[in-house]
C-alpha cells in the first residue's frame, strides 16, 4: 500500500493533453517507492477505485482546457477533490470525485484527494507540448512535489485548495 497515489491521466499522442505523462516521468524516482506509486493512464475508468483504496491520498494530474473555462494556457490549479452529490455513472469517461466516491462505495475507503491541473493550449495530434505548457510543466512537478512532501511530513493534506 503506498501512502500516497499519483494518477497522471492523458493521451500522450495529443500534445498538452500528454503533460500529466510528462510530470510522471519527472517524478519518477523522486520518493521512495513504499511512500509514493505512480500510476499513467488515459482516462479516469471505475478499476482505479481499487487502487485509490489502497491510498492514504490521491493526487489526479491532468490537462484542462480553456476552452472549457479553465483558465488560460499554462495556468495551474490545485484543488481538493470533493464528493459527488449523486452516485457517480459508469461511462467512456469518469473523473476524480467519481474515482473516489465509488473507491468509498465499494471498499469503505476514502482517502484525501487533490486535483492538480494545468491549462493546455494545443490538444492536436503530436508529442510535443505547446511553449507555454513546457514553459509551466516544471512549476505543476514543482506543485505536486509540494503536496507529496506535505503529506508525508505533516500526515495530512493542506486543509484548502489554491490557485498557483
Amino acid at each position: 500500500m503506498s501512502r500516497v497515489l499519483i494518477v497522471a491521466y492523458g493521451n500522450p499522442m495529443r500534445c498538452d493533453d500528454g503533460l500529466a505523462w510528462r510530470a510522471a516521468d519527472q517524478l519518477e524516482g523522486k520518493f521512495a517507492s513504499a511512500d509514493v506509486e505512480i500510476l499513467r493512464t488515459h482516462q479516469l475508468a471505475p478499476e482505479l477505485a481499487e487502487t485509490v483504496s489502497r491510498s492514504e491520498a490521491v493526487i489526479f494530474v491532468d490537462a484542462a482546457s480553456s476552452e472549457a473555462g479553465n483558465g488560460q494556457p499554462g495556468e495551474l490549479r490545485c484543488a481538493q477533490v470533493g464528493l459527488p452529490q449523486s452516485p457517480a455513472r459508469f461511462s467512456h469517461q469518469f473523473y476524480p470525485g467519481a474515482v473516489v466516491a465509488l473507491a468509498r462505495q465499494l471498499y469503505g475507503a476514502s482517502p484525501p484527494a487533490y486535483s492538480v491541473t494545468l491549462t493546455g493550449e494545443c490538444f492536436d495530434h503530436g508529442e510535443s507540448l505547446s511553449p507555454v505548457v513546457a514553459a509551466a510543466l516544471p512549476v505543476l512537478v514543482a506543485r505536486i512535489q509540494a503536496l507529496v512532501q506535505q503529506f508525508l511530513l505533516s500526515e495530512s493534506f493542506p486543509p484548502d485548495s489554491d490557485k498557483a
